[in-house]
């Protein structure tokens, strides 16, 4: 019987859609202020009313891992965030993850709330979004995402009005997230509630939570790459 050569195929390297890898001060979160490198991905499921983002809906440039490490490690960094869009729209996010966490990095991931967070490295903080009423995506929330938070994460509402604080509060309460979490983060919608009303309200009514101000707006007034 002849025998055939069979050609081997190569491995399909990982690879995952970026929109920019860039270096900055962090502007949220409980590092805020801190110098990181961004790493956005491209593409999200969701189209929340505020966002500031949607130019990384779609486009970018596929990558690999490796070509993505070796980006990041070019900026030296200590803190890195993996961002977006929805990084999690993408399985290849959390092989990249614990890459990162290997490295030696800490590393933050910012997801919206509304895919699985139970399979990212542990090592990770993820800062997950509960989207009120006033994202227009609140019923995109996938609450089961709770159950996952350790006091490694963050979780993170954005209120664009009264009625959101209000709804903010009774989730606040009805899931214990200040001890579930190691930080719950408030923060007013840009041009719709003020910082200091919000900053108000949490005092009146002394709420264990951080008020959280988007320190790149205030620095380079939102441009990309910031």
């Amino acid at each position: 019987m002849a025998c055939v050569a069979v050609t081997p195929v190569a491995d399909m390297q990982e690879t995952l859609r970026i929109t920019e890898i860039f270096y900055s001060l962090q502007g949220e979160t409980r590092t805020a202020g801190l110098p990181t490198v961004f790493v956005r991905l491209t593409g999200c499921p969701l189209r929340c009313q505020y966002c500031d983002t949607a130019y990384a809906f779609s486009g970018g440039e596929l990558q690999s891992l490796d070509a993505i490490l070796a980006r990041v490690a070019g900026y030296k960094p200590r803190y890195v965030c993996v961002t977006g869009g929805e990084p999690l729209a993408q399985p290849n996010c959390i092989p990249l993850l614990k890459q990162l966490c290997d490295a030696g990095y800490q590393v933050s991931l910012e997801t919206s709330g509304a895919l699985d967070i139970g399979e990212v490295d542990p090592r990770v903080s993820r800062v997950v979004d509960l989207k009120t009423p006033g994202s227009a995506e609140v019923g995109r929330n996938k609450y089961e995402n709770i159950a996952h938070l350790t006091l490694n994460d963050q979780v993170k509402f954005v209120i664009c009005s009264r009625e959101d604080y209000d709804w903010a509060v009774s989730k606040l309460i009805e899931y214990r997230l200040e001890h579930r979490a190691g930080e719950v983060l408030f923060s007013p919608s840009h041009h719709q509630v003020a910082a200091r009303t919000l900053a108000e309200w949490i005092i009146a009514d002394n709420l264990p939570v951080r008020l959280q101000m988007q320190l790149h707006k205030i620095l380079w007034d939102d441009a990309p790459g910031h």
